[in-house]
Parts: structure tokens; C-alpha cells; sequence
């Protein structure tokens, strides 16, 4: 299974998608003017955005995180997983164990947004521990997701 997210066709579809929804949150946010609270990681400050937030504006952020922010984790941890395979044969299966905790925790950290946003229950104070590791390992994803497509590239215009 996972060795399938390696092949060249999923790993274009998990690229596309992830540059998709990644243009998506800044067009979403411009036109319905609202602020994402993914970001802050403290818990002062996200019940302050909050607080600031019209009820309109925290619906469309719930439909944004419930819409958006399922399918970013999902298109980026693809992304980063198929390409930890793919370029790093040998020690891939390792650069990829990050990944398996970055996506439950960015789709955890929604969910904590989700109940803070409509009021249903306040666990914003997780947000000061979920938010800096997604960045982190995030972090980390990308970095070795760039420098392996980096390393593809250069040999494939090298070859030519």
C-alpha cells in the first residue's frame, strides 16, 4: 500500500493536490476576510482570534477546516510519504515515520479548532503542544520531500 504512494502517478496526484488546497487557504481566507487560527499555537491568542470572529466568520472557518484542512493532511502526507519511498530507497521507511504523526496530529489540532470555533468545547490549550510539532515535523517533511525531488531533477536534466 504504501509503497504504491511512491509511483509516479500518485506522487504527481498528491503534488497537485497539495500545491491545490496549499493556493486554496489564502483565496479562501481573502475572500470570506477571515483570519486562520492554525497558526497560533498560544492558547491566549487563539481564543482572542476567536473572540473577534463574527459568527459568520467562524462558520466558514469550520467549513474551511472541515473541508480544506482534512484534505491538506492527507494530500501532503501522501506527498511526503510517496517521496521518502521513492527517493530514499534505503532509509525511507524511517523518513516516513514522522509523517505517520504528523497527519493525526494536524487532523487532531482541526478538531480542537472545530469544537473551539462553534463553541461545543475548549481544548484550545492542546494547541500549544499540536501546533509547534505539526510545524516541526511539517518542517521536516518538506525538507526532505524538496531535497529528493531535488536530487530527481538535477539527474534527470543531467541524463538529457
Amino acid at each position: 500500500m504504501l509503497a504504491s504512494l511512491s509511483q509516479s502517478r500518485s506522487l504527481w496526484i498528491a503534488f497537485v493536490s497539495t500545491i491545490a488546497i496549499t493556493i486554496s487557504f489564502p483565496i479562501a481566507g481573502s475572500v470570506w476576510g477571515i483570519a486562520f487560527i492554525d497558526a497560533l499555537s498560544d492558547p491566549a491568542q487563539v481564543r482572542q482570534a476567536i473572540s473577534s470572529m463574527s459568527a459568520e466568520q467562524k462558520i466558514i472557518h469550520v467549513w474551511i477546516t472541515a473541508t480544506l484542512d482534512v484534505a491538506y493532511p492527507l494530500a501532503y502526507g501522501a506527498l511526503f510519504i510517496g517521496s521518502a519511498y521513492r527517493f530514499y530507497p534505503k532509509i525511507g521507511r524511517l523518513l516516513a515515520l514522522p509523517i505517520f504523526v504528523l497527519v493525526p496530529t494536524d487532523l487532531l489540532e482541526g478538531i480542537v479548532q472545530v469544537l473551539a470555533l462553534t463553541g461545543t468545547a475548549d481544548f484550545v490549550d492542546a494547541k500549544a503542544v499540536l501546533t509547534p510539532l505539526k510545524a516541526i515535523l511539517f518542517l521536516f517533511g518538506l525538507g526532505f520531500t524538496i531535497l529528493g525531488w531535488g536530487i530527481w531533477l538535477a539527474a534527470r536534466f543531467r541524463n538529457n
